[in-house]
């Protein structure tokens, strides 16, 4: 082949993959645009729903329906038909803990509401000079008080829980009834579920293991714990959790999820209740920023660190950390699938309850199926732990851990540098399409003594999943190894 035929095919490879990239934003747009109304309309059909089967106008869940405000007094203003009509609720701003809710929830770009704020914006163009001036003599005078935007939802979770008050029945009629899903009601005890597995004798040291996002501990149970060497049982308790929200684990419905919740129910259901007092700790995607949150609250226990493909981004300076992080995780594309679905299941609050209503809340008739095509010959632990979970769980997850806690992890990575003595290993699949693989290099980037190995031909499952054998001896060496030291 000749040197002008390969320039040929270079330039030709060139303007397909232009083409290629325009088709995908103009596909993306109409198919997004699209999405928008669903959603819209959805919306106002779970409200009617809600209305009906619940009694009451409560699908308004943390989301984009209606906004209020703090004033300086501390109050909330709760507005539903704009200022003149408020409801003030009285909350004390200590215990709001409003950081702890990602602003995602609430403010999520739509590509509808854009157009349309472009061209409202347009035309008041003319007035906005005017209304800056007024703003300004009102700020000099003291009459205009700063405020922030906070879901009415959220304020009222919040307040029925001060008060003893649930915003939501225990199961919705759009969650799974079933005794695997709620059998958490049937428990005097509010902790979640642990899988804990320890030698006959006392074990010597202690492994926590956290699972992802839609995932559960069977993710650990089912793979690890059966491919640990006899020595390692005899040494290791194994302490496999299922996340608040998840599995078997309570799934409350009036819960905000924040990463505080999470945080203090894995203290109060493992560290606690298991009198744990210094840890190796292993976690998976989501799981690694909830491994970083208990490391730096407890710097003194945990022995090492290691994190499968963990989500962290570096922010550019000026941009909004849980923005950009949702623009990252869910950047409206049609293309490729892994990053429409995550677009789809990120940013549409009530196509993705539609999507949990199809899935979770039959999940039975869908393990069947499933084992019925495969005539029961494949086991169903990662299906199990992708669809037992209810909305409400995944959505404020998703939202207040991946979206809501960019802004902290880079403090949380410097606190694990400066103030850590423990090993850190960080793993990631080549092939993975979730998290990205720089994600891990930004680990490093933080944390220098991080060791990250890329693991070929793998990807955000199979980077445990079919290599569990191998994996269980890469832990056993970096526990043996942290011992040692």
């Amino acid at each position: 082949m000749g040197l002008s035929e390969m320039d040929v095919m270079c330039k030709t490879r060139t303007v397909l993959t232009l083409m290629g990239g325009v088709l995908n934003v103009a596909v993306s747009f109409v198919v997004f645009c699209f999405l928008d109304l669903v959603d819209l309309v959805l919306c106002f059909v779970y409200k009617v729903l809600d209305f009906c089967i619940e009694s009451e106008w409560k699908s308004k869940k943390p989301g984009s329906c209606s906004k209020e405000a703090i004033n300086g007094s501390g109050k909330i203003i709760v507005s539903e038909k704009g200022e003149i009509e408020s409801e003030v609720v009285c909350l004390s701003s200590s215990r709001l803990q409003l950081e702890e809710i990602s602003d995602t929830l609430y403010s999520r770009t739509s590509l509808v509401t854009e157009i349309s704020k472009l061209t409202i914006n347009e035309l008041k163009n003319l007035k906005f000079d005017a209304h800056i001036l007024q703003s300004n003599d009102k700020i000099k005078k003291g009459t205009l008080r700063s405020t922030i935007t906070v879901n009415s939802t959220i304020v009222k979770m919040l307040q029925g829980r001060m008060i003893g008050q649930h915003l939501y029945p225990v199961t919705r009629w759009s969650d799974c009834d079933c005794h695997f899903c709620n059998s958490w009601t049937y428990s005097t005890k509010d902790t979640l579920y642990v899988k804990a597995e320890s030698p006959k004798d006392k074990a010597k040291e202690d492994v926590l293991f956290i699972h992802g996002f839609v995932s559960s501990s069977a993710f650990w149970t089912e793979t690890l714990f059966p491919n640990f060497s006899s020595k390692a049982k005899s040494t290791y308790r194994f302490l496999a959790v299922d996340l608040l929200g998840f599995a078997r684990s309570p799934k409350p419905n009036d819960s905000l999820y924040t990463l505080r919740e999470h945080v203090e129910m894995i203290e109060t259901s493992v560290l606690e209740a298991y009198e744990v007092e210094s840890f190796h700790i292993v976690a998976h995607s989501l799981g690694c920023i909830l491994a970083l949150a208990i490391a730096v609250k407890h710097p003194g226990s945990v022995k090492s660190l290691t994190l499968l493909a963990p989500p962290y981004y570096q922010v550019p300076k000026g941009e909004s950390a849980t923005q950009y992080v949702m623009r990252q995780v869910a950047p409206q594309r049609v293309w490729p699938p892994m990053a429409f679905c995550a677009s789809v299941g990120g940013r549409y609050e009530h196509i993705a309850r539609t999507v949990s209503l199809i899935l979770c809340k039959n999940h039975r008739l869908w393990d069947f199926l499933f084992k019925l095509v495969t005539r029961n010959k494949i086991r169903t632990y990662l299906l199990e732990g992708f669809i037992r979970h209810t909305h409400i769980a995944s959505w404020h997850t998703l939202h207040n851990i991946i979206f809501g806690t960019a802004g902290k992890l880079d403090r949380y990575l410097d606190i694990v540098r400066d103030r850590l003595n423990c090993d850190v290993n960080v793993f990631h699949g080549k092939d993975d399409e979730v998290i990205p693989l720089e994600c891990s290099y930004n680990v490093q980037k933080r944390i220098p003594r991080a060791r990250v190995k890329v693991v070929e031909n793998k990807d955000h499952i199979t980077i445990v999943v079919g290599r569990q054998k191998a994996f269980a001896r890469e832990l056993e060496e970096i526990w043996k190894k942290s011992t040692r030291s």
